[in-house]
């Protein structure tokens, strides 16, 4: 009875070691990824509006900065605007939270104990303190990702004055045509996304104060923010909002499902193949699959990421797979 081997080069167990080092050290640094290639989205979502103020003889750093300087005004006026009213909407709506369950659910099984149920929920305002809290320990990453952005629209062509260091002239300009592909990717899907969400949560507060339901503006925004998860999102927003309205009347939390289930409806047929499906292009099984994997390496960040991530890998398979057919 013969018996057949196996041979483990030094070069392959040299590769595999370095291998594992290379994915110890992503993990290290994976904040200065996630920060590296938010930047690259700005930028490309960006970059249009300056080269159109280029071509209009405007100077490129004076261009930069204008459009930069009202894409920031744009978020913080947003931000203004929203997070006040918001906040408090949020905090009574945590605050009521034991009571709409009681109210949702008188009769529950023997074996479940309401009291345990709704004992860490007063808590949640305290919860969302620590998270504001969170949010503004966070600042040297905005601040760092926005300095990124900054740098990569002042600095024209970086992509091929690095790559011109380590690769040759003509897979330099390879480099550069899979940057610009998917820079025209991560536009069409920045602004497909913030017109999306934007949308979603407009019908959202027009529906929402039409059937008269409480906390309108913090389920309208809550509803827009979860358009950025897509599939599972649009889903999950509507379970506060039936709970609220249930709370009010059976008719309210009927009527609130149905007001989803139209919104839902409307943004599946009409919304998302007009906004989204050119800009993307991507099948739901292949989302669906994209969030799981970017849940499971990276968690929120990574579900917030995982679609864009899909189109940049994507467009770089894509360019592979055309280089080998062209050779």
């Amino acid at each position: 009875m013969s018996t057949s081997r196996i041979e483990i080069s030094w070069r392959t167990i040299v590769f595999t070691i370095l291998f594992i080092l290379f994915l110890q050290f992503l993990l290290l640094v994976k904040d200065l990824i996630f920060s590296l290639f938010i930047a690259f989205i700005i930028v490309s979502a960006l970059r249009p509006a300056v080269n159109y103020l280029v071509k209009k003889r405007f100077p490129r750093s004076l261009s930069i900065i204008v459009i930069y300087l009202i894409f920031l005004a744009i978020i913080i006026s947003i931000l203004i605007l929203i997070i006040p009213p918001l906040l408090i909407e949020s905090t009574n709506l945590f605050k009521s939270l034991p009571a709409i369950i009681q109210m949702t659910l008188p009769k529950l099984p023997p074996y479940v104990s309401l009291n345990s149920l709704t004992q860490y929920l007063p808590n949640v305002t305290t919860q969302l303190v620590d998270v504001l809290q969170k949010i503004f320990s966070n600042t040297v990453f905005l601040l760092t990702t926005l300095v990124f952005s900054f740098y990569l629209l002042m600095e024209e062509n970086v992509v091929a004055r690095i790559s011109q260091k380590i690769l040759d002239d003509k897979e330099t300009r390879w480099v550069v045509l899979i940057f610009d592909r998917a820079e025209k990717r991560m536009n069409s899907w920045f602004w497909g996304q913030a017109a999306l969400m934007l949308t979603i949560g407009i019908m959202s507060f027009i529906g929402l104060t039409a059937i008269n339901i409480r906390y309108t503006l913090a389920l309208a925004v809550l509803a827009g923010l979860l358009e950025v998860v897509p599939n599972i999102g649009p889903i999950l927003s509507w379970v506060p909002a039936f709970l609220i309205g249930i709370s009010q009347s059976y008719v309210l939390g009927l009527s609130t499902i149905a007001l989803y289930i139209v919104i839902q409806l409307l943004e599946n047929h009409i919304i998302v193949p007009l906004v989204m499906r050119k800009a993307v292009g991507l099948s739901p099984l292949i989302t669906l699959m994209a969030l799981i994997i970017g849940g499971t390496l990276a968690g929120v960040m990574g579900v917030l990421l995982s679609v864009p991530t899909t189109l940049f890998v994507g467009t770089i398979l894509i360019e592979i797979l055309r280089e080998r057919k062209i050779r």
